[in-house]
């Protein structure tokens, strides 16, 4: 077990990174380096860690390169690499090469299937860990699920729903004066799930994706687009630059996705049309069914037949230790406190020196279905198969996700953060 702080580099200084910044301090960890191409991000960040009590670490920025000079200079424990989706891949790549032990990704689109294999492959030649950050795996609702999957409460799973249905054309599209413009020129290029892995990283640990369990081939299509021109007419007018401007990605992109154990898997993408959020979750098997909107639950046996109940008491039973333990000091923390959560067992992982709770074959298997989602639309709607990035390792491989044995020293009753 390492002893004292780690060594944490950050690559990105927005607004995600602020949320890990937070996270890392309280923790009990600290910030050896921090890099961003904009200055008033790294200001921004610098102001964050004093306001928290913390020493102001090297900082690296004001040049695309600022990343490369960090990594040359400094050493590192882990690097959390935060950053727009076109830069994720080169920089991840840069961080393994440079020698980093552990990696951390924002969850993120991916534009290629080669992409995916470039962070394999330079993951496995460098004998690196490599974990995508997504939190949504970390949320109480979700590990309680996962807890009763295990348990078998549902019985032998069938199938899954889950997505991003997401209203994001203020965040696209702003005032229409600051579009946000990595990020709406993907839905301009590319149709597509531009952003699959707040769904499928639940359903993926769920189904043991990787560990026993793999996804074989998708289907995916997608509706006409009409949200994003509708929303820049309306708040910037017809003359506006972007109200002629085509936009690929249609409003909603549906995949089907199937699995080498037999069960079905349907992600929709939805983030053009005016909507309230839900990633639309349902776990469903031969004894039952979980329904994430409204929190239903239907258990054959205990449920009144034919009639949903509430979840509530159920989440509550099958609480995840990891809740149980950290859900006071998580209470400030975003996303309902699973940032910290999220961040807690990455960290631990680096501390035991273990493998990370999800690693570079399942991180590109989720993103992969961005690329893949492309290509069966574009190839009208046909059926897509899925790599097996594993190399055939996934039928042996068994998941270290959510399972205490897997974190050496973790007690449910007593924490213990670093000093020194």
């Amino acid at each position: 077990m390492r002893k004292g702080t780690l060594r944490i580099g950050l690559i990105g200084a927005g607004m995600r990174s602020k949320e890990h910044i937070k996270n890392i301090f309280r923790l009990g960890e600290r910030i050896t380096g921090l890099c961003d191409v904009s200055e008033t991000a790294l200001n921004s960040s610098c102001q964050l860690i004093l306001s928290m009590g913390g020493q102001l670490p090297p900082v690296y920025g004001g040049y695309p390169e600022a990343y490369e000079e960090m990594l040359q200079k400094e050493e590192f424990d882990v690097v959390i690499v935060s950053v727009t989706w076109d830069l994720l891949v080169p920089i991840t790549l840069a961080t393994m090469r440079a020698g980093v032990p552990y990696v951390g990704i924002e969850a993120s689109s991916i534009n290629s299937l080669n992409d995916c294999w470039d962070l394999v492959d330079e993951c496995e030649k460098n004998h690196c860990q490599l974990m995508i950050l997504e939190n949504v795996c970390y949320r109480q609702d979700i590990l309680s699920v996962l807890n009763m999957t295990r348990a078998g409460l549902f019985g032998e799973l069938l199938h899954c729903r889950c997505g991003y249905e997401h209203d994001l054309r203020e965040i696209k599209f702003g005032d229409t004066e600051k579009l946000q413009s990595w990020r709406l020129q993907h839905s301009i290029d590319r149709n597509g799930d531009l952003y699959p892995t707040h769904g499928i990283g639940p359903v993926a640990s769920f189904l043991d994706i990787n560990y026993g369990n793999r996804f074989v081939s998708l289907v995916s299509m997608s509706t006409q687009s009409r949200g994003l021109k509708k929303h820049i007419v309306k708040k910037g007018g017809e003359n506006h630059p972007y109200a002629d401007v085509e936009f690929k990605c249609g409003d909603i992109v549906t995949t089907m996705i199937k699995c080498a154990n037999g069960q079905t898997v349907i992600v929709t993408h939805d983030t053009n049309s005016p909507r309230p959020y839900s990633l639309g979750f349902r776990v469903q098997g031969t004894n039952g069914l979980w329904y994430n909107d409204g929190d239903l639950i239907y258990i054959e046996g205990k449920s009144e037949f034919n009639n949903w109940e509430k979840s509530e008491d159920l989440i509550l039973q099958y609480t995840h230790p990891l809740w149980k333990s950290l859900q006071e000091v998580a209470k400030e923390a975003g996303h309902g406190g699973s940032d910290l959560i999220m961040m807690y067992d990455f960290l631990q992982s680096i501390r035991n020196n273990t493998a990370t709770p999800f690693d570079v074959y399942d991180a590109v298997t989720w993103m992969s279905i961005s690329p893949l989602s492309e290509m069966s639309i574009a190839s009208g709607s046909i059926p897509v198969e899925f790599p097996d990035f594993t190399r055939g390792k996934w039928i042996n491989r068994n998941s270290g996700f959510a399972l205490l044995s897997f974190r050496p020293g973790f007690s449910d009753s007593k924490l213990s953060f670093p000093s020194g």
